[in-house]
């Protein structure tokens, strides 16, 4: 049995779950074989290549290459890379990777007409003490909203659950970006804010996947869009991380499609 509507959010069957959980894992492999790559002097197009590469490998794609959201610039690259006060989609091309930086890379995988989606973010080489915690709350806040993705549970207690650990922590959660749906296509029905209030929003049901995404900033959550119309960076030029996996409700709790 194939997924099927309620209230315009698409359920997976277990055999569609399977075929994701695939494109997951090549996912998942893809961006091992970037974070491999990530060193002082390495350019982001060069990261891309090797994330094109790897996939041409595999016989998958990635659903980045050449989307159009009708801001009439369709996405040039396979994965977005996002340094320092870049939150996401940043464009790979000629920039150098410096001692220091952070970086997002964000990547999508088609496997069998399904997509997986995933991004971490990582330093290259040693890195402040202030990056480093932005990274781990980061983490943890994803690790917290997982753990939330359970049938009955709704979207708005996962949402508030990210945004009260990364403000205690000290950092924002963006209010203007979401996670999102996954399946057939990459942007899918519900979005899932990285904020909330716990009770509310839509119920989570089983056969639900949603690629969960905190996106946290220092200093504020304002964001503005560069003149690329892609790249969103935090607007007072802070530090900015962004974690994300593809999850899947089920009746045993979370299943993570995306991990290795």
């Amino acid at each position: 049995m194939d997924s099927y509507e309620i209230f315009g959010v698409n359920l997976k069957s277990a055999n569609e779950l399977k075929i994701m959980r695939e494109a997951g894992r090549l996912n998942a492999l893809t961006l091992k074989a970037v974070m491999d790559a990530i060193a002082p002097g390495v350019t982001t197009g060069e990261l891309n290549e090797v994330a094109e590469s790897f996939q041409k490998a595999h016989g998958v794609y990635s659903p980045f290459k050449n989307y159009d959201p009708g801001n009439g610039v369709p996405y040039p690259g396979s994965i977005c890379t996002s340094i320092n006060e870049e939150m996401v989609h940043g464009i790979p091309g000629n920039r150098k990777l410096r001692e220091g930086d952070i970086i997002s890379v964000d990547c999508g995988t088609v496997y069998q007409g399904y997509v997986g989606d995933s991004a971490f973010t990582v330093g290259v080489g040693e890195i402040s003490k202030q990056a480093q915690s932005l990274i781990d709350t980061t983490k943890q806040a994803l690790e917290i909203a997982i753990s939330k993705m359970v049938i009955g549970n709704r979207s708005g207690d996962v949402g508030a659950a990210i945004e009260a650990y990364v403000e205690s922590q000290g950092f924002y959660c963006t209010h203007t970006y979401t996670g999102h749906g996954v399946g057939r296509a990459m942007h899918e029905a519900p979005q899932l804010p990285n904020y909330g209030k716990p009770g509310t929003g839509f119920l989570l049901r089983e056969g639900m996947t949603i690629a969960i995404e905190p996106m946290v900033l220092v200093g504020g959550r304002r964001t503005r869009v560069l003149r690329d119309r892609w790249t969103v960076v935090n607007a007072n030029g802070g530090l900015t991380a962004h974690q994300e996996h593809t999850i899947a409700v089920t009746k045993d709790g979370p299943l993570v499609l995306t991990e290795l």
